[in-house]
């Protein structure tokens, strides 16, 4: 039996189960098990983790599954769409509900009211967005993250992913909305590990326009405003805006004008800063592969 906020939840109770991603996540890992405890079905996806992550892991009574990549020292071997399709497709999970957290993201008990609301009462949904709480300095930011909203609680086979960093999540069926949040912390392990991590994913980000550049530009201005699927309205977002000049200054009015990320203070400039600063690192890298004459990124 768990505890969330001080009510018993019997484990099992709720037939949901989880999986986590993880890669030398000792450091945030048991937090994220100790907010899943309800579960009877909590699988851990590891990607050859060097630390006692999964050690960890099998302690707190998680089924582990390791997928490593010999060769390789890129995030998900180089492709993030193609390791989590694996884990959808090979993984045995209990139930027909998967709940799907990073390990420093936090299950809330608004989270399961949300999950007990929508399996007592089921409709056409085969998955559900649910609000990501960003905290940062301290503080909730709640203005100036980018996409709060995740497709998180999924039906397993009704789901796949495109996209080799930072994935599009593809949905066969309808998406619903929960009036739920879970938590997030992004700087758990401090802001080394913050930019060593996104050093790697601009690497990728950079790699995947510059293979995007390759083939024909499909991304429509219309669809960007106005498709009625929010994750295709994003991919068309994203196509058009990787095509912008002055991209970090963009994404620093975007964020702290923008979205208002100036009323969370200080920690709102910060992050959105931090941002710009990942996206030029994007720009200086395409830049960097470019052939001579060819317009960079």
């Amino acid at each position: 039996m768990s505890k969330q906020e001080g009510t018993a939840v019997v484990k099992g109770s709720i037939p949901v189960s989880v999986l986590i991603l993880t890669k030398n996540e000792q450091h945030d890992l048991p937090a994220c098990l100790n907010s899943v405890a309800w579960s009877d079905d909590v699988h851990v996806l590891d990607s050859g983790s060097t630390d006692d992550t999964v050690a960890l892991a099998r302690a707190q009574g998680a089924l582990v599954t390791s997928r490593t990549y010999p060769g390789s020292t890129a995030p998900f071997g180089g492709d993030e769409a193609a390791h989590r399709n694996w884990g959808l497709r090979n993984i045995p999970f209990k139930h027909g509900w998967l709940l799907l957290l990073d390990a420093d993201e936090r299950a809330t008990p608004e989270l399961l009211a949300g999950m007990r609301a929508m399996l007592a009462a089921p409709g056409d949904s085969v998955a559900y967005r649910i609000h990501r709480r960003d905290y940062f300095l301290g503080t909730w930011i709640r203005h100036v993250t980018p996409s709060p909203f995740n497709i998180r609680l999924i039906q397993p086979a009704a789901v796949s992913y495109e996209r080799i960093i930072n994935p599009v999540t593809l949905v066969n069926g309808a998406v619903g909305e929960m009036e739920a949040h879970f938590d997030h912390f992004p700087f758990s392990k401090g802001m080394s590990h913050w930019f060593a991590k996104h050093n790697d994913y601009s690497t990728f980000e950079a790699r995947h326009l510059m293979d995007g550049q390759k083939g024909p530009q499909t991304f429509q201005l219309r669809k960007a405003l106005f498709a009625k699927d929010i994750n295709e309205r994003r991919m068309h977002q994203k196509g058009i805006y990787y095509r912008l000049p002055w991209r970090p200054l963009v994404m620093f009015l975007g964020l702290y004008v923008g979205k208002r990320g100036f009323l969370d203070g200080r920690a709102g400039f910060v992050y959105a800063v931090l941002r710009a600063i990942y996206e030029y690192m994007i720009v200086l890298k395409v830049a960097e592969q470019s052939p001579p004459g060819v317009k960079k990124a």
